[in-house]
């Protein structure tokens, strides 16, 4: 297939692709980096923070998002030399996940991009949080389906969540995976299993974002800066 508007399906990832995880994070790392003098990069912060996150979900697959990031929280503030966070500061970030804000583009594209697919959530969250973001900074859009880490037992790139995905969606639409376009910002977390998996992938690139990315080639079929942009090219497509 050579053209966007010829796919049924688009699977999103949410944080980092329709909301700004990396301000969302940096926002809820206020209170533990305010206790130090040291002026820490946004490159440094979020790098550190992807590592743990990372380590983590690989080591507890089945612990819900809210409490992974809990887990994290201490760590982090020991990686960067901070005082060890106390117990109920450390749950407040987790819990931060649900006022993590939207893209500015994110809401008016999603309506004009649910005029011409199904839209599906894959997201590495847990069904609480993601309920929080959909209510708050997504406007409580309908999604046709929502998939998170939890429903499936492991987290993004794991192989096991793009075969979940594919599966529900040809039961429930009867999508083929060939009908499908992974939608996300993250190499690391869904264009490269995406591919591994045999699906096409549309990478909405947030320019500046640093987490999921790396310096290898990055994996897509298409490319825009942001979901807005994605829009705006399908709808050229099909006025053609």
């Amino acid at each position: 297939m050579s053209s966007l508007s010829q796919y049924r399906l688009l699977c999103f990832d949410v944080y980092g692709t329709l909301i700004d995880w990396e301000e969302g994070i940096i926002t809820a790392l206020q209170p533990i980096l305010k206790t130090s003098k040291t002026e820490f990069t946004r490159k440094h912060l979020l790098t550190i923070y992807h590592e743990l996150e990372s380590e983590q979900q690989r080591l507890t697959p089945d612990k819900p998002y809210f409490q992974l990031l809990a887990t994290i929280h201490p760590l982090l503030a020991q990686r960067l030399s901070l005082p060890t966070p106390s117990e109920e500061d450390s749950i407040q970030f987790g819990k931060s996940v649900g006022s993590w804000p939207a893209f500015p583009d994110t809401i008016d594209a999603l309506y004009r991009l649910q005029k011409y697919y199904k839209l599906v959530i894959l997201s590495n969250v847990d069904r609480a949080s993601f309920a929080q973001s959909n209510a708050g900074s997504l406007q409580a859009f309908p999604f046709d389906l929502i998939i998170t880490a939890e429903h499936v037992g492991s987290y993004k790139p794991d192989a096991r969540n793009f075969a979940y995905m594919m599966k529900a969606v040809q039961s429930d639409f009867g999508v083929e995976p060939e009908q499908i376009l992974v939608t996300a910002q993250s190499q690391y977390h869904d264009h490269q299993p995406a591919s591994r998996a045999g699906i096409r992938s549309v990478w909405i690139e947030r320019p500046g974002a640093i987490m999921g990315n790396s310096e290898d080639a990055p994996i897509f079929d298409w490319r825009f800066d942001t979901l807005g942009e994605m829009a705006h090219a399908l709808q050229n497509e099909r006025t053609q």
